[in-house]
């Protein structure tokens, strides 16, 4: 009989103590509830103006503030190691943005993996990258997924190489070994 009365106690005592668990796992404080609207979450913009302040090379330019801008779509001969036709591509995009206000237009992915800005860059209505690629200072070089204007450059490109423009000056047409510069 001892241990019947003893049994009903222990399970009255569980129980009390599981009804104190779950009243504390429930806030007595009622949820705070605002009828203040939530903001959208904040996205960085996909076009802005800027002053470029220095030409770097053919395709990286400085903006205002100190931000480093890497031209999508297009590569030009590298300064460092003075590749042929680097100078000439500094040249051309150094009359057409140093120290005017550039339209820069952001793609996909806004940064490469050096930190750069990465845009399509606009003066005075001239699309600069496709620009640098028609005079054959720039060839086509498009990264997933940063490929907006792909086909455009794959054209103007085609167009620079059959005309021998830039870079392409020294390629023989037709030439089935003569992919890039």
């Amino acid at each position: 009989m001892l241990r019947r009365r003893t049994a009903k106690w222990s399970l009255a005592l569980l129980a009390l103590l599981a009804a104190f668990i779950a009243g504390r796992q429930s806030s007595p404080i009622p949820p705070h509830h605002s009828t203040a609207p939530v903001p959208p979450p904040i996205k960085p913009p996909t076009e802005f103006t800027a002053l470029c302040t220095r030409v770097i090379d053919g395709d990286t330019i400085v903006i205002d503030g100190g931000e480093r801008v890497r031209y999508i779509g297009m590569d030009t001969p590298e300064t460092e190691g003075d590749e042929p036709g680097a100078e000439a591509a500094t040249e051309a995009n150094r009359e057409l943005v140093e120290g005017r206000t550039v339209r820069l237009v952001l793609d996909v992915e806004h940064r490469d993996q050096y930190g750069r800005l990465l845009a399509y860059v606009y003066v005075d209505g001239v699309f600069v990258n496709a620009d640098l690629v028609r005079q054959g200072l720039a060839q086509i070089a498009t990264y997933p997924p940063n490929v907006r204007h792909e086909a455009e450059f794959l054209r103007l490109q085609q167009e620079a190489r059959e005309a021998r423009r830039g870079i392409w000056a020294e390629i023989t047409p037709g030439d089935p070994d003569a992919q890039s510069p």
